[in-house]
């Protein structure tokens, strides 16, 4: 048995959609110039080609502003630039037990240096979060509550309509980790009360590496992590203070985000729900799958509601990167193994010394790819547990 099947969509999509690549060429080797920094007729087609990416997530997120969309190179980077500016003179953070070291690191990197810290509300296995220990978390220093959307390992899904109310009933704004749902949930900032998004490119946006950003709501501006050069206000030695210009120094990644807006606009043309739909077909034949073959334990939420198609599993006495390595290296499946950057998740999930293997689907996969990894893993679990 041999195959060519890939289910680690969690870290990277692939393949992408073939208008991607298209749209990636095209700017390589048609425009070529750098946005916002000449007059000539290639820099401002590649001014063009931004404005498009930012008015194609500003549709799919509803945003009125396209401006209020600030380009990072990942939602690492945003992240980060959240953290930080909230917490540039001090103060106390809430997050939850599913994160990722993106928020988990800033925190602790700061709560060191003295002057921040952080409380971590724990969440169950499912996702589920007992608000009121939210509330209880929260103190008059508070300065941001910083949550994932679904987890990165499990899938699980946050309530993150109820995390956004008790958030604004202390007046503190809201950072969602929208790296795993961007392009497979329903995400609408203004209408969730959430005060920064961050997202990557790479993944179910179906972009490039390399790519990714962060929504900023209006009263909310942040001092920048870098500054330098913008294109604009040259004769100044002051940041600009406009957006996106304030927070976007150097050269923009123009090719990336070409690429962004082709995968961006591949999801507004199927739909969000359609898509979430698809996912769902395939996820829940994995679930019912995994669960008839003997010895493999999964983790996480079982109600599709509460997930997305992100599934982590164990199978007997194998460890975690023995089972993956065995997937790769016999069958030709790519799948993850392992912390996944996010140990505060396995410690949630009581994996933490094991770690698990982790397929995660994409709106490109079909119901034969779930069905090739059911046979490989019914014909592992033969060879002895």
């Amino acid at each position: 048995m041999s195959g060519d099947v890939y289910l680690d969509n969690a870290a990277t999509t692939y393949p992408k959609p073939e208008r991607v690549y298209r749209a990636m060429d095209r700017f390589a080797r048609e425009v070529g110039g750098n946005p916002g920094r000449s007059g000539h007729h290639r820099a401002l087609e590649a001014g063009r080609e931004v404005l498009r990416a930012r008015e194609a997530l500003s549709r799919l997120f509803r945003i009125d502003d396209p401006s209020r969309i600030i380009f990072t190179k990942n939602a690492t980077e945003a992240l980060n630039l959240v953290i930080r500016g909230r917490l540039l003179e001090g103060g106390h953070a809430v997050i939850t037990s599913l994160e990722h070291n993106s928020v988990w690191r800033p925190l602790e990197a700061l709560s060191r240096k003295g002057g921040v810290a952080y409380t971590i509300v724990p969440c169950g296995a499912d996702g589920s979060l007992d608000l009121s220990e939210l509330r209880a978390a929260m103190t008059s220093e508070t300065r941001l509550v910083a949550c994932t959307h679904a987890s990165n390992v499990s899938g699980a899904l946050l309530p993150i309509r109820e995390i956004a109310e008790v958030a604004a009933e202390k007046g503190v704004p809201l950072l969602v980790d929208a790296a795993q749902t961007a392009g497979r949930v329903e995400i609408y900032p203004k209408e969730m009360s959430i005060t920064y998004l961050a997202f990557t490119g790479h993944k179910e946006l179906f972009g490039p590496q390399g790519t990714g950003g962060l929504y900023m709501a209006p009263g909310w501006e942040l001092e920048p992590l870098t500054c330098g050069g913008t294109g604009s206000r040259s004769e100044s030695s002051l940041q600009p203070d406009f957006l996106p210009d304030r927070y976007e120094s150097g050269t923009l990644n123009a090719h990336g985000l070409a690429g962004l807006r082709a995968g961006v606009e591949y999801v507004l043309e199927k739909g969000v729900v359609e898509i979430r739909r698809h996912e769902r077909e395939l996820t829940e034949r994995l679930l019912e799958g995994l669960s008839a073959i003997p010895g493999t334990t999964v983790y996480g939420p079982r109600e599709w509601e509460k997930r997305v198609g992100i599934v982590a599993f164990n199978l007997g006495n194998y460890s975690s990167s023995e089972l993956a390595s065995l997937l790769d290296d016999e069958y030709g499946i790519c799948v993850r193994s392992g912390l996944h950057c996010s140990p505060l998740a396995h410690r949630t999930l009581g994996t933490l010394q094991r770690g698990v293997v982790r397929a995660s689907l994409s709106h490109l996969n079909t119901e034969e790819d779930v069905e090739y990894l059911l046979r490989a893993l019914r014909e592992i679990s033969r060879w002895g547990l």
